[in-house]
């Protein structure tokens, strides 16, 4: 596979390179945190502790998750864009944070390009749609018809209002031309417990949130969210399949560091996670989740965040969403 090639052979660059004491001048001494803007529980929190517990054993050093939950990521953006940019404090950057706060927040207070040095994408995955067990409808078709027959009651929930769920239900809403109620929470763990619980109907949850429980039978998967099937989800047909043509809006996850992160240790860190990426187990498990196309370059995550800011910008405008500052 093209991209898993890509991996291995900057995985084999970096075994000779990745070992800290090549910058040991600029290298931090103590922990590495990686922030998470999100709850225990969720996709980016789930993914960010794969990569922090290869990271720990590869640097022979503390990687620690640190979640810090608020306004769909931002708050965890706005706080490590203050920080030193000496490698001790990372972002798990996230859809959210980095291509949908710049066009739904007015008052941010970072800039991406600015205040942020990108590292390395982790991986894209599709939203699933899913459905609270005590649902009904269970089709896509199904679930917009029971929308239009009840405008503005049937319920979806999002990790936050400006998540990349809030958006795919937007994008849902505008293509299928109904109305619905947008449920906001501060993440996908809380998120998840209420689907399972039946507070709530219908969520464009993340892939690597949802995975567990449709495989555990506690929430049912209708759609996928790409044009075509992730792999770890063989059988759940797509958006596209189920008749919303060219229906696209995924999740992603990528590490980033403060705005003046010297190079040296950002192209280490991009060389070390290519590593991690490549290990066959971190692969399955990447799999599972829907995770695809990680790791490349520095500058491919770059060009991809700038891609991903000015797709969402048309949909903000187009949709005219509005999310409480």
């Amino acid at each position: 596979m093209q991209r898993r090639s890509f991996i291995q052979a900057a995985g084999a660059a970096a075994a000779t390179l990745g070992v800290p004491g090549v910058f040991a001048q600029d290298w931090p001494s103590g922990p590495v945190r990686i922030v998470v803007g999100f709850p225990p529980g969720g996709g980016t929190d789930a993914l960010a502790r794969v990569v922090a517990q290869k990271l720990s054993v590869m640097w022979n050093q503390t990687v620690i998750v640190e979640n810090k939950g608020g306004v769909a990521g931002v708050l965890a953006a706005e706080y490590v864009a203050t920080q030193p940019s000496d490698g001790s404090t990372l972002l798990m950057a996230h859809i959210n944070s980095h291509a949908l706060a710049p066009s739904l927040q007015p008052k941010l207070r970072y800039s991406v390009e600015r205040d942020f040095v990108p590292i390395v994408l982790v991986g894209v995955t599709p939203n699933l749609l899913i459905a609270s067990p005590t649902q009904k409808a269970l089709t896509v078709k199904d679930i917009t018809a029971l929308c239009a027959a009840e405008p503005g009651k049937v319920s979806f929930g999002s990790a936050g209002s400006g998540s990349a769920q809030h958006l795919a239900l937007e994008m849902f809403k505008l293509q299928a031309k109904v109305d619905a109620m947008h449920v906001p929470y501060k993440g996908s763990g809380p998120l998840l417990t209420d689907l399972m619980g039946g507070q709530i109907q219908y969520s464009f949850e993340t892939m690597t949130a949802a995975t567990p429980h449709v495989k555990s039978g506690k929430v049912i998967g209708v759609a996928q969210t790409r044009t075509k099937r992730a792999k770890g989800h063989p059988t759940i047909p797509t958006m596209q399949e189920q008749g919303f043509d060219g229906f696209e809006a995924t999740t992603w996850y990528g590490l980033a560091g403060p705005g003046k992160l010297p190079t040296a240790i950002a192209d280490k860190i991009n060389r070390d996670v290519n590593t991690v990426l490549a290990m066959p187990d971190v692969q399955e498990r990447l799999d599972a989740y829907g995770a695809e196309d990680g790791g490349g370059s520095r500058d491919k995550f770059a060009r991809f965040i700038s891609t991903e800011i000015d797709k969402w910008a048309r949909v903000v405008r187009d949709g005219k969403v509005k999310v409480d500052a």
